[in-house]
């Protein structure tokens, strides 16, 4: 079988070339009347073809941004930042009328909804991520007794507000009342570590309207619907030695004093969360990979034609 000469974008070549895979591949130039010069790379075998294809595949994917990722978050009324990454408080105890049965303060009586506090949900994250938060107006929570409205966002309660107490390792949280809040933990229980300080994120302190934030583990931080008075997006980066992003609700009696009152927050929303992405963007390792596979397809198809 005759060799066949395959066209390959430049771009291509030197990306391999760089990388020592054609070291052993001999290059020609096709020159044509009135056509640019083109790089051309001479193979005997389909196989050949199909090894450079897996091996540019491998150079894609690995230059490929993997941390890069957004992803679709439920945020209940129950879920309690302050238990976060707390497994050694599993399970937890059934409402019984008692406010001090639980890590968390509860109405003296069963309230009408009959909510148990839930850890948090988690994303996965790494020292040095940027996360940032959209929020698509999907749902809102109710913080009083009694079902129905008043439901609110991620925002929270109005604009100020609330000042809670620490809880082992979690600090406390003082800024508006009830809003969608973050904590950075890494894998260890937050149980006997001391709490970090409690930042101000009320109108005399931080405020809500900064455009990024490094948090320290363990520090509970608002996040509220994620922009800035202009609409743009927050950054908050995570801290070194951090693997978990916790979402949920700062709550309290009064939204004051020890963290609890839960038992009769229902509702939920949906945020969507980026991690060193803008959220609702398309994540780049999904462009990549159909990037890959038309390039794929390219090569196969180049494969078969012959210098003209």
């Amino acid at each position: 079988m005759s060799a066949k000469p395959v066209r390959l974008p430049s771009q291509v070549l030197t990306l391999l070339g760089k990388n020592g895979i054609l070291s052993d591949i001999h290059l020609e130039f096709c020159l044509g009347i009135g056509e640019e010069r083109k790089a051309m790379t001479t193979y005997d075998t389909p196989s050949q073809v199909g090894t450079v294809v897996a091996l540019l595949a491998v150079l894609l994917i690995g230059m490929t941004p993997a941390s890069a990722v957004v992803t679709s978050v439920t945020v209940d009324g129950s879920d309690a930042i302050f238990i976060a990454g707390r497994s050694d408080l599993l399970p937890i105890p059934p409402l019984d009328g008692n406010p001090s049965a639980f890590a968390l303060v509860r109405h003296a009586f069963i309230t009408p909804e009959a909510i148990v506090e839930t850890p948090p949900p988690f994303i996965p994250v790494s020292g040095g991520d940027v996360i940032r938060v959209a929020d698509p107006a999907e749902g809102g929570v109710s913080f009083f007794n009694g079902f129905g409205s008043p439901f609110f966002g991620p925002g929270g309660n109005g604009l100020s507000g609330s000042d809670l107490l620490s809880l082992d390792g979690i600090s406390g949280y003082v800024g508006p009342e009830g809003p969608l809040a973050g904590v950075f933990l890494d894998d260890s229980i937050p149980s006997s570590t001391p709490a970090p300080a409690t930042p101000d994120f009320s109108s005399s302190g931080l405020g809500i309207d900064f455009s990024s934030l490094s948090p320290v583990l363990g520090q509970v931080f608002y996040i509220g619907d994620g922009v800035t008075s202009g609409n743009d997006f927050q950054e908050f980066t995570s801290p070194a030695g951090a693997t978990r992003l916790f979402l949920g609700i700062p709550d309290g009696f009064g939204f004051d004093g020890l963290p609890g009152a839960y038992d009769d927050n229902d509702g939920a929303y949906r945020v969507r969360v980026g991690v060193n992405e803008i959220p609702g963007a398309i994540p780049e390792p999904l462009t990549s990979t159909l990037g890959l596979l038309g390039l794929s397809a390219m090569v196969l198809s180049l494969w078969r034609r012959s210098c003209s």
